[in-house]
């Protein structure tokens, strides 16, 4: 399928969710959908975070906020993602996403989200990732599910092939941020 033509306004995406939600594989399918880049937020993880996952060991908040930075620097930069990105990105706390829509305006976020024994039989199957199923506990704990006060939050199940979800995310954030941009011109 050929990308969508986005209109004149840019685009920054972020999807978010615990780990094994399927946030690249969404990620990468929207990005090619909408003809945009994508970055995956675990390649700008510090090594040393890298490591205490690895081991195991859930990340702190001290780990996590320059890895916000470098994903919000990412979803800012205008230069390198004139039409916008999309970021893979967990984004658990509502903290997160603040920090997150403070370095970026007007972006917009994609909830992926199933039952954690879902989940947990995705993490359990996958090879190659340095995330254990050990940590999603840990991940579950942390999560502060979007409500209805962060309205740039769209809830998508994961209960479906990626396909159907990244068209089903296309169509609602094109409409969304079509309907935001009139707003601004009117």
């Amino acid at each position: 399928m050929p990308p969508l033509q986005l209109p004149s306004f840019r685009l920054p995406v972020v999807v978010m969710g615990v780990s094994g939600t399927g946030k690249s594989s969404v990620a990468a399918g929207l990005a090619q959908l909408l003809g945009i880049p994508w970055i995956d937020g675990d390649d700008l993880h510090a090594p040393e975070a890298v490591a205490r996952m690895r081991a195991g060991l859930p990340l702190a908040d001290e780990d996590r906020w320059p890895w916000l930075d470098r994903v919000g620097a990412n979803l800012a930069d205008r230069t390198a993602a004139p039409r916008g990105v999309v970021v893979a990105c967990s984004a658990l706390r509502r903290a997160y996403r603040d920090r997150l829509r403070a370095a970026s305006p007007g972006l917009r976020f994609v909830f992926l989200d199933g039952p954690p024994a879902l989940v947990r039989q995705r993490m359990e199957q996958r090879t190659g990732h340095y995330m254990p199923a050990t940590l999603l506990d840990s991940q579950l704990a942390t999560l502060e599910r979007p409500d209805a006060g962060e309205p740039d939050v769209l809830h998508t199940p994961i209960d479906m092939p990626v396909a159907l979800i990244v068209a089903g995310i296309g169509a609602q954030l094109l409409r969304q941020a079509e309907e935001a941009s009139a707003k601004v011109s009117a």
